[in-house]
């Protein structure tokens, strides 16, 4: 990657000259070399060529509510792609993003000046209010789902426990079924099924794990879309670890009245599993009991 020449590229028997590619930074000149280390960072020109050509970088990066007003501030490109850059290399903390302050092309690729410190991303969350990030964040993230919303599809909801470990807002001790009795975050995820495409997350506190606190989130996500992109089906599961033989107290659970009742009036079909209480076995039994029962035929497939 650079401005070196005499490069050449092998593909099916071939050789191909060196290079260049379009990304958020300008102009990339790149060039193989089957004698040097290998990098990390070299697939990223094609990503960022990617970036620049659906122009969705750009568009999160002008639509950031971010402002600096100081002459000493770090420029907003920076903030964000430090943000992007760390994630992309699966940081999971703060301090390590150190470990990207040594690269000295990656910033490049994405038109930034430098690698900002851990303590200016601190900072630059800290003047997003909540509101502001989600007005900012889901409208980044619906317009590159929506072109796959056009044939019948259906909304998953999930939520997942995250074990936390340290301070961290939010953290409560509640049902945990990976490590008991340590604090965790309640993650209401809803997303295109089979594509595994998220629509929206809603992070919560430890304690705020039932479906109660992940019916807000499934209407503002089927408010947001419009009549034509509705899903076909949401669906969810009756909230504990199949391996288990019993509900889990305290589990989330979908399948009660008040979500049902929220679907209902939005004329939204549904499929929800139940839990095996006593209520639903007596359900069973009574209809299980009923004497108007007929055999299924060849015509009824089954």
């Amino acid at each position: 990657m650079g401005e070196l020449a005499g490069a050449e590229i092998s593909v099916f028997g071939s050789k191909l000259e060196s290079f260049s590619v379009e990304t958020p930074g300008g102009r990339i000149h790149i060039r193989w070399d089957n004698e040097a280390s290998a990098t990390p960072n070299a697939q990223l020109a094609f990503f960022a060529e990617f970036l620049a050509t659906a122009g969705v970088y750009e568009s999160w990066v002008n639509s950031c509510p971010l402002v600096y007003s100081s002459g000493n501030a770090p420029h907003k490109r920076d903030v964000l792609g430090t943000w992007f850059l760390s994630i992309l290399a699966g940081h999971h903390r703060y301090a390590h993003i150190t470990g990207l302050r040594g690269d000295g092309v990656s910033p490049q690729l994405l038109g930034m000046s430098k690698i900002v410190s851990e303590d200016a991303l601190r900072r630059a969350l800290a003047r997003m209010s909540a509101e502001e990030s989600r007005n900012w964040l889901r409208p980044q993230l619906l317009s590159s789902v929506q072109p796959a919303l056009n044939t019948p599809w259906i909304l998953d909801i999930d939520t997942t426990i995250k074990t936390l470990f340290g301070k961290q807002s939010g953290a409560n001790v509640s049902y945990n079924p990976h490590k008991p009795g340590r604090p965790s975050h309640a993650l209401h995820t809803y997303f295109v099924s089979h594509l595994r495409m998220v629509l929206d997350v809603v992070v919560s506190p430890g304690k705020q794990h039932s479906a109660a606190h992940a019916r807000p989130g499934l209407s503002d996500v089927l408010d947001s879309l419009g009549e034509e992109l509705l899903p076909a089906l949401v669906r969810g599961d009756c909230g504990f670890p199949p391996q288990q033989q019993r509900p889990v107290a305290g589990a989330p659970g979908f399948g009660n009245e008040p979500f049902i009742v929220e679907l209902e009036k939005r004329h939204q079909s549904y499929l929800f599993k139940l839990r095996q209480t006593s209520g639903v076995k007596k359900m069973l039994r009574r209809q299980f009991a009923r004497k108007d029962w007929t055999t299924l035929g060849r015509s009824d497939q089954g």
